[in-house]
């Protein structure tokens, strides 16, 4: 039997670094709340046999209807971290008779930008790999390290302790994709040895695997800070 496909949206996280006055995967951006337009891209993957929404068993401000027409189902089942709220939706997708051997893709509500070629692009290179993986940009900023805080230095501020070679370095993006029981068991072993991961691959990784990387989209940022909605609904509006 061929593997079928999942996603999981978190949204149990309440986004406080965005200065939003609601959680930021439900603030409107170029005419229509940001879950949406994940939902929306995944919903053109007719391939998928469910799209899973986490939210947090105290979450008042979603709202099924600001998304009729789409294709997705809710758990209230967040955590009080991203790796709590994909382990707990994990478990609930044995409601829909997933198995062990399925594929899964987490997927960041406030990553707007995905659409459905940039899904099957990840999908089609993964299909067939032992342990599957995420969607990345190689880094093209120069980075840099800074000095812990020092109230007596002049001036104060931030400053620079040394430039880091940014050779092999790539910047994480989301879909991640995997197969359910190797990442259940990954989240598992993780939370086991104390660890709270910020993305699955750091999970897979905690297992001793290798996952792959497949090139990226800069449209398919993270809205993140109040000056990223702008960019966002910019990047929106020109697509459409």
């Amino acid at each position: 039997m061929t593997p079928r496909l999942f996603a999981l949206i978190p949204c149990a996280g309440t986004g406080s670094r965005s200065g939003a006055p609601m959680p930021k995967q439900y603030q409107t951006v170029a005419g229509r709340p940001m879950l949406g337009y994940t939902l929306a891209a995944f919903d053109a993957c007719s391939e998928f046999s469910q799209t899973l929404v986490v939210l947090a068993p105290d979450d008042h401000h979603f709202d099924a209807r600001r998304f009729a027409g789409l294709r997705f189902a809710v758990e209230r089942c967040g955590g009080a971290s991203r790796q709590a709220s994909v382990y707990n939706a994990l478990i609930a997708l044995a409601k829909f008779s997933a198995r062990d051997d399925e594929w899964v893709l987490v997927h960041d509500a406030a990553r707007p930008g995905v659409g459905p070629e940039l899904i099957r692009k990840l999908v089609a290179e993964l299909r067939d790999d032992t342990v599957g993986g995420i969607l990345a940009l190689p880094v093209a900023d120069t980075l840099k390290r800074v000095v812990p805080e020092m109230p007596d230095t002049p001036s104060g501020g931030t400053r620079i302790a040394r430039t880091e070679s940014r050779d092999g370095l790539w910047q994480a993006q989301t879909p991640q994709m995997f197969r359910l029981g190797m990442l259940r068991e990954a989240i598992q072993r993780a939370r086991h040895d104390g660890h709270d991961l910020t993305d699955e691959a750091s999970a897979i990784e905690w297992l001793g695997h290798s996952p792959r990387l497949v090139q990226g989209s800069l449209r398919n940022f993270k809205v993140t800070y109040p000056e990223d909605f702008s960019l966002a609904a910019a990047m929106l509006s020109a697509k459409d």
